[in-house]
């Protein structure tokens, strides 16, 4: 490809690695592909459609920071790793905090992509521009804490832990030891490649367009995130992180109770938030620049996010605060999905363990050494509860488990979900913010009125906000403007708020596009019956009015499937 002139910012290179023959070549994208797509999950999709269009049968694994990942802007930490999911088959992105995207573009590199297979365990290492392969046999099966202290990495490190190397097909990829790239199994595929570790260093700073506005967005910015009371107030996440939503969903009857067939959870009170802080002292910390540091650290290791909290007591009926706490630990250190493993345990109770007998800590143990029990739930709920023939006990959207948010009692989460081309994922659209946070404006949470619109619109923002490889906190205080400020001041581009939203737009069609080709569409755009069927039951006919309604919305057929029109007009290429 052509050199690109870009110098602010984006750093014009791509690493791209063949695990085969541990090889490495430099790709310069095209300018205008930086214009179109931005960087982190907008290069993902663009990257993912030309490497299987160039080879079907290749799963690449992807690495992209965000555009603004690695500058001193607030937030701008993210980096989007992707691939074909093991667990649902999609095209899948994870956005993931840490060091790792701040030093990968330190280093020089927009982004690295990883093909091939290694028939030995290695690792990677990126040191700047330099490039080279370590021997990694003696790491597998050893526990994430472990391998951190054995690679003692310089600057910042992905690796995998013990689910990856067992089959775990919700493992995930584990940064710098308290950041998680979860949901979709991102670790199984890295595992499947022979590759354990990626270590990266980078000692150079990002070059700055325009350092005085830069500064001055920056303050913007930060003044509107000091007047957020949910980032900022006593009792927002700068205090608890996303546990201090344990009390707010659970008084709103959202929080899912036994396997999602009740929101009823008595003990709740005695589970939230201040009784982790009085039971487990804890410390702040969390990624460079931040201003909310949502992560708790405890002298027994990392606290859990509110998904991990609510799904290893009221999704499972668990009563002791000192079961969360070690099953939350025993998944980093394993490198499980907290959110699947405890829907595993879910859906494995209500099939087979009606009685409560079972060990809870035993079961993730085997689960995470594919032994045991654990052997029938390491493909994740879907599969087990299909081999039991009651797939209806499977809480999934194309195989995704669903977190802690039951769309009975917030109708937003109900299209979040169908419509994510993650699966059962309310991270893309985000109703939480309207519904639940009721920021920028309050919406009615018992009324599909308006959801089709705001689901599109909220995707496409947070396409955007994903590629920049901005927090999704960053929403609760700022939009599209001031990031388009910042971006411009960083890069010397002229984007407006709109130009975003239109990227946004462009970066989620083509993720549709993708999985369309992987055989996804309307059927799969669908919620489990038991939304449908139980008390407070969703409106069948109201739900599948309002999905209607957002596929003319966002320009796809009745059946779901991407349009050719739509599709040259977002100037993405056609299917092949």
């Amino acid at each position: 490809m052509p050199h690109s002139n870009k110098s602010y910012g984006w750093t014009g290179k791509i690493l791209l690695i063949d695990l085969c023959t541990q090889k490495y070549e430099v790709i310069r994208p095209e300018e205008n592909i930086y214009k179109s797509f931005l960087g982190g999950r907008g290069l993902c999709s663009y990257y993912m459609r030309e490497i299987k269009n160039l080879m079907p049968s290749e799963i690449p694994l992807l690495f992209f920071p965000g555009a603004l990942t690695g500058t001193k802007i607030p937030f701008a930490v993210k980096t989007i790793i992707s691939s074909i999911s093991p667990l649902t088959k999609t095209f899948f992105t994870s956005a993931v905090g840490g060091f790792f995207g701040w030093h990968l573009k330190k280093a020089g590199w927009d982004g690295i992509i990883i093909t091939g297979k290694s028939q030995n365990q290695i690792g990677l290492t990126v040191k700047d521009e330099n490039v080279s392969f370590f021997d990694c046999n003696d790491l597998k099966n050893k526990k994430a804490s472990d391998i951190f202290h054995k690679l003692k990495p310089e600057g910042s490190a992905a690796i995998t832990s013990i689910a990856a190397d067992n089959g775990v097909a919700f493992s995930n990829i584990i940064i710098d030891k308290y950041f998680f790239a979860g949901r979709g199994g991102l670790g199984l595929v890295m595992a499947n490649k022979g590759l354990k570790a990626i270590e990266v260093y980078g000692s150079c700073d990002i070059a700055v367009h325009d350092s005085e506005n830069l500064s001055k967005g920056i303050e913007d910015s930060m003044r509107l995130v000091s007047a957020s009371p949910s980032l900022m107030g006593e009792l927002g996440f700068t205090e608890f992180g996303t546990s201090a939503l344990y009390d707010l969903i659970f008084s709103r009857n959202i929080m899912p109770a036994k396997n999602f067939a009740s929101r009823s959870f008595p003990d709740a009170e005695h589970l939230n938030a201040w009784n982790f802080k009085n039971k487990y002292p804890w410390e702040k910390t969390g990624c460079p620049n931040c201003p909310i540091l949502c992560k708790r650290i405890s002298s027994e290791g990392l606290l859990p996010e509110y998904n991990s909290m609510a799904h290893f007591s009221s999704l499972i009926d668990n009563r002791d605060i000192d079961i969360v706490m070690e099953a939350n630990r025993l998944c980093n250190e394993t490198g499980m999905d907290t959110i699947s493993a405890a829907s595993a345990i879910a859906c494995y109770r209500e099939l087979k363990d009606k009685d409560h007998s079972i060990d809870i800590i035993q079961l993730l143990k085997e689960i995470a050494f594919a032994s045991g029990e654990g052997k029938l739930l390491i493909k994740g709920s879907s599969e087990f509860s299909k081999k039991l023939s009651s797939p209806e006990s499977s809480m999934n959207v194309k195989g995704l488990d669903l977190p802690a948010f039951d769309p009975r009692g917030a109708y937003g989460f109900s299209l979040a979900y169908a419509t994510s081309t993650r699966g059962g994922c309310y991270l893309q659209a985000y109703p939480l913010s309207h519904e639940i946070l009721r920021k920028p404006i309050a919406t009615d949470r018992f009324s599909f009125e308006g959801k089709a619109r705001i689901t599109k619109l909220n995707e496409d923002m947070n396409a955007a906000m994903d590629s920049l490889g901005l927090c999704r906190f960053s929403v609760n205080a700022f939009g599209l403007e001031e990031c388009a400020k910042l971006l411009n001041a960083v890069t010397g581009e002229d984007f407006t708020a709109g130009d975003l939203m239109n990227c946004g737009e462009r970066i989620f069609y083509n993720e549709r596009i993708i999985n369309y080709t992987l055989g996804f569409d309307s059927k799969d755009d669908d919620l489990p019956e038991r939304f449908f069927e139980s008390e407070n039951a969703i409106n069948r006919d109201d739900f599948l009015k309002a999905r209607a309604n957002y596929y003319l919305i966002r320009g796809l057929s009745p059946e779901g499937k991407p349009l050719e029109t739509k599709t040259r007009e977002l100037k993405l290429k056609w299917l092949e």
